[in-house]
């Protein structure tokens, strides 16, 4: 990969294996260069993102160049890795992976109403006519937090076929969720298992 796939400004922050360290270093990319700043007193990337001023510790923390990014990053794919040279690592490590959204109203509805029916197709049937019949407007035009959206809320609550899942393509605010716990993460070129499997035909 080139670096010109990275941004051409910005604080950037990551995790490198380096040979000669027995844990993860946490490095940055300054020039071209890929600097490890393990060093300069944060052992951890939870560390830095939960100080007071991240961007500019990362801006400013002395380091140490590991090598060319370019060169960091060929070495990076699993394939052909040299554990004898610095390879990146996912730039997580000690926090939760979140992530924030709001889905459309119409795959919400279709959850409430399997999660309603568990399973019963006719169940599904009336349950579908009889939310759309409550909601009485293009799901299309429902707007998250408006005030039809909060009517639609209610109603739904009176018949007892409310779900948190319909709070996040209806309610007022995006759903902040998580999507994988510490430690869970890959880094650029792992080996994630995405390997062709045969036909069971």
């Amino acid at each position: 990969m080139n670096i010109a796939a990275l941004p051409d400004n910005g604080v950037l922050i990551g995790r490198a294996r380096a040979p000669g360290f027995a844990y993860p270093r946490v490095v940055s990319v300054r020039s071209g260069q890929l600097v490890d700043i393990t060093a300069a007193g944060a052992a951890t990337v939870r560390d830095i993102a939960e100080g007071e001023t991240p961007t500019e510790y990362v801006r400013k923390a002395a380091g140490t160049v590991l090598g060319d990014i370019n060169e960091i990053m060929a070495n990076s794919w699993a394939e052909q890795r040299d554990e004898n040279q610095p390879s990146l690592l996912s730039p997580i490590d000690l926090q939760a992976i979140k992530a924030s959204g709001v889905t459309f109203v119409v795959s919400l509805l279709e959850r409430v109403i399997e999660e309603q029916a568990r399973g019963d197709k006719a169940r599904a049937d009336a349950l579908r006519t009889e939310i759309l019949g409550l909601i009485g407007t293009d799901l299309s035009e429902l707007v998250p937090g408006s005030e039809t959206a909060m009517q639609v809320k209610a109603a739904l609550i009176e018949r007892g076929v409310w779900s948190q899942y319909l709070e996040v393509g209806i309610g007022p605010d995006a759903e902040i969720f998580t999507k994988g716990q510490p430690m869970s993460s890959v880094g650029f070129g792992a080996d994630v298992g995405l390997h062709p499997v045969s036909s069971l035909e």
